[in-house]
């Protein structure tokens, strides 16, 4: 007997469960880090927990802090600098100090580390251990394969995932590779098992998903990758509408685009990570940020929210008092909500 429980319940209000009033909140970053909250910022990088309590801070320097979270895991960087610091829930376990400036960082859910290092003629991309040794550095050139867009790490750690961009003629080319660092990819030329191009396709944005799928965000719809040693093409689902963003994690692929109708100006398609379509709305919110956190898709500007739950039924929607800079799922029915005064943790009701 099959039961299937629908979560019909929506909220009218919150109610405001703790707050933090001494936050520096300007150049402070809150991400959820496997029930924790994962805080950063150009002082230094610490783990609080829900109460916002802190669990463990380590301080450092950095100019304009940019970060990866992936389960217990975490990764911060300084881009442009040259300095990235690996860590878990308990404490930092590895620290680097790049040869270039940092583009850009990845990790995998067993804390295995890619990051993007450019020096104006050349790029690289770096492969760390959890502790901060380096595994491989792969120099990439433009014009083969390419200038490096965005990377992505296998749960396992073995298998490297870049897009590359370059010019063919007029024509934007994309390829994306991956990189096998086991030993199915000993006896491959640098270490690529597998590569696809793209002609007259941007791809700016790649990642893994769980049960050894990959996904890559085309100007013109996704593609997705399967396989944990040498990953194949899946599905590629193409709109014809231009793509206004994206949203994704393990279990949903959203597009959204105009559609043209002044009522509701925007359609959101979602996708299981099959590439089929689960759901189709159209909606009228005049949001800046969209993102999935926690299983709800959170849609908000500088003073209003809205979530809903992943088949796309709205759960709470309303303006907040404050300016919001951030908002996040962070357990069941609690959300941290990043204010210009300081960050509450709230629950709806």
């Amino acid at each position: 007997l099959a039961f299937v429980f629908v979560e019909k319940r929506s909220y009218h209000s919150y109610k405001v469960l703790n707050t933090s009033e001494q936050e520096d909140v300007v150049s402070t970053q809150y991400v959820e880090m496997d029930g924790d909250i994962l805080r950063y910022s150009p002082d230094g990088v610490s783990v609080v927990d829900a109460s916002m309590n802190t669990v463990w801070n380590e301080t450092y320097t950095m100019q304009n802090p940019i970060a990866d979270v992936n389960g217990s895991r975490a990764v911060v960087a300084d881009s442009e600098g040259t300095s990235l610091y690996i860590c878990d829930k308990k404490g930092v376990t590895g620290t680097v100090t790049t040869s270039y400036s940092i583009v850009k960082v990845r990790i995998a859910a067993n804390g295995m580390v890619a990051a993007i290092l450019d020096n104006d003629e050349n790029t690289w991309i770096n492969f760390y251990n959890p502790d901060g040794s380096l595994v491989a550095e792969n120099l990439t050139k433009i014009d083969d394969p390419g200038y490096p867009l965005d990377v992505a790490v296998a749960d396992n750690g073995n298998i490297m995932m870049v897009a590359y961009q370059y010019v063919d003629g007029s024509e934007t080319t994309s390829y994306v590779a991956f990189y096998n660092f086991g030993d199915v990819g000993q006896s491959e030329d640098d270490r690529i098992v597998s590569g696809y191009t793209y002609e007259g396709t941007v791809i700016p944005q790649i990642m893994y998903l769980n049960g050894g799928k990959s996904l890559a965000v085309r100007d013109d719809g996704f593609t997705l990758y399967k396989g944990s040693q040498i990953p194949k093409e899946k599905e590629t689902v193409k709109v014809d509408k231009e793509i206004v963003s994206t949203f994704y994690d393990d279990d949903i692929i959203g597009l959204v685009f105009k559609n043209g109708n002044k009522e509701k100006p925007y359609t959101m398609r979602v996708y299981s990570t099959d590439g089929n379509l689960k759901f189709e709305k159209d909606f009228n919110i005049p949001y800046t940020t969209i993102k999935v956190s926690d299983g709800n898709i959170l849609l908000y500007n500088s003073s209003q929210v809205c979530v809903m739950n992943s088949r796309g039924v709205e759960k709470y929607s309303g303006t907040i008092d404050g300016t919001i800079s951030d908002f996040i799922k962070i357990g069941w029915n609690r959300y941290l909500l990043v204010l210009d005064s300081g960050v509450d943790v709230i629950k709806l009701s």
